[in-house]
């Protein structure tokens, strides 16, 4: 997991520098600056230009090599995403992301017939461009790339759907949404974390399933000791009390989520202290603060410090009592369940589990996830 976090962020190193002087491209610009500098575009003489423009931009984008030179070609196209006109700004954006569309696509098929390492460069590079477009007609090209084999290609290619400008279309976040679904399971980290800010910004079904599903796959994890980057969990968190922040209503089992999830959290730490490492403990200890901090606080509508004192004095003993307070414990709800009207589920008989899961010991050898 570690290998492909920084594979992707030595391929961003590589590839996000954008440079300022955008005049040392291939491209001719001068035409296609007098069609944004017009009032009123003529269909047919100034949509032509702006289709040979971004033909040969897209072209020269795809043909060139070196990183600082490929930042130049993007920067080229994305300086000329709008008219200088808002009167003709309609026109000249209809016509620039139809012919972006249609020279994109060719471009991603062009480059499925390259030698692997070729391939890998214009596909990423293509799928950048696509990203900081943010245009509905474009993310069609990237949600075919969300299950690519490559970490770096299908990170893109979530980052590019995953956008707020695109995520902003509810029809087309539901088309997202439904796909990403069957991402939770294999994707690290990074990936994670913006298919769960996606979830949590867009108000639909949908959106709300894909989050309570990574929080499953999340609260699985921690279960059997396999987590990883518990930092992570921070963002899921927080995401999850947005919602119930924001609901107006009782939404139960967002809350039973994220109170399974702070459990574990906490008895992770707890029950880990001999176990884990030092980065983990570093991790969930960041974790257990900032959201008691930042959402147990908003929740119950009172600032609290019980947990960071305990973390930070390695008081054990005060931090299970207050998660049992919060949290709950078989012998009544916690303060975080009464105010939030949820439980664990129901026992055979119907009655309500007042208690999270509780965490088995960490496994006798290895380092603990």
């Amino acid at each position: 997991m570690m290998k492909s976090k920084w594979a992707i962020l030595s391929v961003l190193g590589a590839f996000l520098v954008l440079a300022v002087n955008s005049g040392l491209g291939a491209v001719n610009t001068g035409e296609i600056e007098e069609v944004r500098n017009k009032e009123v575009l003529d269909p047919d003489e100034d949509f032509r230009i702006i289709d040979d423009f971004v033909a040969k931009a897209v072209r020269e984008l795809v043909r060139t090599r070196d990183s600082a030179s490929i930042s130049k070609a993007r920067t080229v196209i994305l300086q000329r995403v709008s008219s200088n006109r808002p009167s003709a700004q309609a026109q000249y954006a209809a016509q620039f992301f139809e012919s972006a569309y249609k020279y994109i696509s060719e471009a991603f098929e062009q480059a499925s017939e390259l030698p692997a390492d070729r391939k890998f460069t214009v596909t990423l590079n293509l799928l950048i461009l696509v990203d900081h477009l943010e245009n509905l007609q474009l993310a069609d090209l990237a949600i075919g790339m969300l299950k690519d084999e490559n970490t770096v290609i299908r990170y893109w290619a979530v980052h590019s759907v995953t956008n707020p400008a695109v995520a902003s279309n509810p029809k087309l976040a539901r088309k997202i949404a439904e796909q990403l679904k069957g991402l939770v399971a294999s994707s690290g980290p990074e990936i994670i974390r913006l298919m769960a800010e996606f979830a949590a910004n867009v108000n639909i079904p949908q959106g709300e399933d894909l989050l309570l599903q990574i929080a499953d796959m999340r609260i699985k994890r921690y279960a059997d000791w396999t987590v990883e980057y518990e930092l992570l969990d921070a963002t899921i968190l927080s995401l999850l009390c947005k919602k119930l922040s924001s609901a107006g209503v009782s939404k139960p089992v967002i809350a039973r989520h994220f109170g399974q999830l702070y459990s574990y959290a906490i008895q992770r730490y707890v029950k880990g202290r001999n176990h884990l490492s030092a980065a983990q403990k570093r991790q969930l200890a960041s974790v257990l603060v900032e959201v008691e901090d930042n959402c147990v606080a908003k929740l119950l509508g009172r600032r609290q410090s019980t947990i960071k004192k305990a973390v930070e004095q390695g008081d054990y003993e005060a931090l299970r009592l207050e998660h049992s307070r919060l949290l709950g414990e078989e012998a009544g709800a916690g303060k975080l369940a009464r105010k939030l009207k949820f439980d664990y589920g129901k026992t055979p008989n119907g009655r309500s589990h007042t208690a999270p899961l509780l965490l088995r010991e960490p496994p006798k050898t290895g380092a603990g996830g």
